[in-house]
């Protein structure tokens, strides 16, 4: 899963005081979006710096798929009614104006269009033979280019007591934030069988207006020498390998104690170190690797509207394990106190320092609180959330961890390019220098 962690996102500690640059990227898109907006100004809203790389990446995608983020939940047969739902999923898409109109492109400028609910709930037919995850695993891979930012789809099999739901949702407009809100305000709506409204909400468009001008406001005053500075220092050295989205993959899990007290802090560099290790292990390579990371939330003062508020962060992961975990943690809240630089202000600094680095990642690094996201509850039956192995990856190495009872651990590989041998060895790698840095809790 694609979903973000949401501690609240830290501005550059310099930025108040060092003068930002003038051909900043922030500041040249925010021109060309009013241009454009000049002629329909209630018609399109900007987009931030995270949501204009998922309309950039798409665009190179073979096919122009979206980055997409699900969670799936298994519900006991006859649970689902299916018109419901889809009343449901318009209702709640109908309040936020993330999942209505659409993510285009405008005069070669990316931005939101503002138009009605954009949500779907259909029934996914198992093929003979087949099963209701192979049946939803093909049904994401073919996410029409210019369908919806919400998408509901169920699928179950003749001989099988349960039934599958996933829950899906373009990366544009989502975070773990997102997720949550989602999976609450459905469990709510088809409670109350909920009918959608006239259209969209004229306080919650408002609302969003204002979040994503916070948002644009911290990318632009984020965007100084001294941020360049130091992502120059942290990323200088990355060599460039990197990888485009993947079709093939192969997935191992493992569930380890949850961490608590001191080594709960830990966590996040005690994975950082530990995808590193896999990384490196995967490759086989001793240079530096690109693993990037999404951190997110939401300025001070910004409305909680639903959408990409978030960064993706690049950690230069090098050959490990570390001996010295305190000192990776300094180093990454560091990366956070510059954590709102844009991702390609930050690509830009890395190469002016030396990287021969284009801005593809080696390797994704996801960590999901689960108190924070309740289950989807369908008249008052809570989903059981599942995974799904082999979806299509981003990069050619996706590591999530989700962090509630117990520490859920998954690591995806390209299994075109890396053999299962070698993808086990790495996750072994991994586990133990988890189990390494997390003893206290293991």
């Amino acid at each position: 899963m694609h979903a973000s962690s949401t501690t609240s996102s830290t501005s550059s500690s310099t930025a108040g005081t060092t003068a930002r640059s003038s051909a900043g990227i922030t500041a040249a898109y925010l021109a060309r979006y009013r241009a454009v907006a000049a002629d329909a100004p209630d018609s399109v809203l900007p987009l931030t710096g995270a949501q204009r790389r998922f309309l950039i990446t798409r665009r190179l995608t073979p096919g122009g798929r979206p980055e997409i983020v699900p969670v799936f939940f298994a519900y006991p047969r006859g649970t689902v009614d299916l018109p419901r739902l889809r009343r449901a999923a318009t209702a709640v898409a109908a309040r936020h104006p993330a999942l209505c109109g659409g993510f285009v492109t405008v005069r070669a400028t990316p931005v939101l269009r503002v138009g009605g609910p954009s949500a779907e709930a259909v029934r996914v037919a198992v093929a003979p033979g087949g099963t209701a995850r192979q049946a939803l695993r093909e049904a994401l891979l073919d996410w029409p280019a210019n369908g919806p930012a919400l998408r509901l789809l169920m699928a179950e099999e003749p001989d099988v007591d349960e039934e599958l739901l996933a829950v899906a949702l373009d990366h544009a407009a989502c975070d773990e934030q997102a997720l949550g809100t989602v999976t609450a305000e459905l469990s709510e709506a088809y409670a109350q069988d909920e009918e959608p409204g006239a259209g969209l909400d004229p306080a919650a468009l408002a609302a969003y207006r204002v979040a994503v001008e916070c948002q644009l406001a911290a990318e632009d005053a984020a965007s100084t020498p001294a941020a360049a500075a130091h992502w120059g220092r942290r990323l200088g050295g990355l060599a460039g390998a990197g990888g485009s989205p993947v079709q093939s993959t192969g997935m191992l899990s493992h569930r380890l104690p949850a961490a608590t007290g001191a080594a709960r802090s830990a966590v996040f560099p005690a994975l950082l170190d530990a995808v590193s290790v896999a990384g490196h292990r995967l490759y086989g390579t001793d240079a530096p690797l690109a693993l990037g990371y999404p951190w997110g939330g939401r300025p001070p003062g910004a409305p909680a509207a639903l959408g990409c508020f978030l960064n993706t962060l690049v950690h230069a992961g090098t050959l490990g394990p570390t001996d010295d975990l305190d000192a990776l943690a300094d180093a990454w809240w560091d990366d956070l106190d510059h954590a709102d630089t844009p991702f390609d202000e930050v690509v830009r600094a890395a190469r002016g320092a030396g990287a021969a680095w284009t801005g593809a990642l080696d390797g994704l690094l996801t960590l999901e609180d689960l108190h924070r996201r309740p289950p989807l509850a369908l008249a008052g039956v809570p989903g059981r959330e599942t995974h799904l192995a082999g979806r299509p990856l981003p990069v050619p190495l996706a590591v999530s961890a989700s962090h509630g009872d117990d520490l859920l651990v998954r690591l995806a590989w390209d299994r075109e390019r890396f053999p299962d041998a070698t993808a086990e060895a790495a996750f072994d790698g991994l586990l133990g220098t988890l189990r390494h840095h997390l003893k206290p809790a293991a």
